[in-house]
C-alpha cells in the first residue's frame, strides 16, 4: 500500500494540471485578443427595414469609438478606406479621442468621409483623457455620473473642424436633413454616461411628414432611448459599449458599461422589445477602439457598420 503522502500528491496532480491548463488557455486568449483581434478591423453590413414603402435604399455608415492615439496608422488607413463605400450619410457616435494630440489624426482618418454628409455626437472620451483603472470596475458600473475632474481633451477643436467640413453636431440638438431626395428629422444628445444629456431641451414628437426620424446618442442609456422612443423616432443609433469588448462564446457580452441589457451590446434590435413590430430599430456599434490602458478584444472585433436602410412592409 502506498504511503498516504504519495496518495495525497497523486490526488492533487489532476487539480494542478487543470489549473495550469486553464492558465495557459487564458494566456493564449489574451495574446490572441491583444496581438491580433484588437487590430482585426471589420465592416459589418446590416439591413434595416425602416423607410416608407416604395422608397429606394439609403446607405448610412456608422463610425464609433475610435479612441484614437497618434501612433495608430493602421486604424487610420482602414477608416480612410471606408470612403470607397460611398455612403449617403456618415454618423459618428463619439469617443473619437484618447490623447491630447489626437485631433489631427482623427481628421486624417475621417478625411475622405468628410466629403460626405455627416452627423456627430461626442462621448466622455472626447472630453476626458483615459486613466489607468481596474478593468473589473466595468463589471459592476451601470449608472452614469459626472466626471470628478476638469475636461482635458480638445473636443472644441474637433467639433469646430468637423463642423467646418460640413458635418452637423448633435450634442443636445435637433436638425432637419435633406438627403438623396428624402427629409430626415434627426435629434441627438451629448453623452449620458457623464450626465451631459439634455434631451428635454430638444424633445418633441417626431415629424410624421418626414421620410425618417432618427435619434443619435453615444452611450445608450435607457432614459434617453425611452424618451426618443416615446417621441416616435424610428431609428436609434448608439456606440459606447464596445460590444462588451470581451465576449464569451455562447454567452456574449458580460457588460455594456451602461444600463442597456447585455443582449443589445452590439448589433440591431427592436427597442425595447422584438415582440413589438412598431418599436424603433436600435443599432449599437461595437466600435473601433479601446482604452489605451486595456488594448484587447476577444470574440468582438473592432468594427464600423454600413446600415442599408430599406423600405418597410406597407
Amino acid at each position: 500500500m502506498l504511503p498516504s503522502g504519495v496518495l495525497a500528491a497523486a490526488s492533487r496532480r489532476p487539480i494542478a494540471t487543470a489549473i495550469a491548463g486553464t492558465a495557459a488557455l487564458g494566456t493564449a486568449c489574451l495574446a490572441y485578443g491583444a496581438g491580433y483581434e484588437v487590430r482585426a478591423f471589420t465592416l459589418r453590413r446590416v439591413t434595416v427595414p425602416v423607410l416608407p414603402p416604395g422608397q429606394r435604399p439609403l446607405r448610412v455608415l456608422q463610425v464609433s469609438d475610435l479612441h484614437m492615439t497618434p501612433d495608430q496608422a493602421r486604424k487610420k488607413a482602414w477608416v480612410r478606406s471606408l470612403a470607397a463605400l460611398e455612403p449617403d450619410l456618415v454618423v459618428d457616435t463619439g469617443d473619437n479621442l484618447a490623447h491630447p494630440e489626437s485631433v489631427p489624426h482623427v481628421l486624417d482618418a475621417l478625411g475622405p468621409l468628410l466629403e460626405r454628409p455627416g452627423l456627430f455626437v461626442f462621448g466622455s472620451n472626447d472630453y476626458y483623457s483615459p486613466k489607468l483603472k481596474n478593468p473589473a470596475k466595468y463589471l459592476w458600473e451601470r449608472r452614469s455620473k459626472p466626471m470628478p475632474r476638469p475636461i482635458d481633451l480638445p473636443h472644441g477643436e474637433l467639433r469646430d473642424a468637423l463642423s467646418a467640413a460640413g458635418w452637423e453636431y448633435l450634442g443636445n440638438a435637433r436638425t432637419r436633413l435633406k438627403l438623396d431626395g428624402r427629409v430626415l428629422d434627426v435629434v441627438g444628445v451629448d453623452d449620458p454616461h457623464v450626465n451631459r444629456d439634455r434631451y428635454n431641451a430638444v424633445s418633441g414628437p417626431a415629424d410624421p411628414a418626414v421620410d425618417l426620424s432618427v435619434g443619435v446618442v453615444h452611450a445608450p442609456y435607457r432614459r434617453v432611448l425611452d424618451a426618443m422612443t416615446a417621441d416616435g423616432h424610428q431609428l436609434l443609433i448608439a456606440g459606447h459599449t464596445h460590444g462588451g469588448q470581451l465576449r464569451v462564446p455562447g454567452l456574449g457580452a458580460l457588460v455594456t458599461n451602461c444600463d442597456l441589457d447585455r443582449s443589445r451590446a452590439r448589433g440591431l434590435s427592436r427597442y425595447p422589445s422584438w415582440r413589438n413590430p412598431s418599436a424603433p430599430w436600435l443599432h449599437v456599434s461595437a466600435g473601433l477602439g479601446t482604452s489605451p490602458f486595456f488594448p484587447i478584444r476577444f470574440c468582438c472585433r473592432p468594427e464600423a457598420t454600413l446600415l442599408t436602410l430599406v423600405a418597410r412592409d406597407a
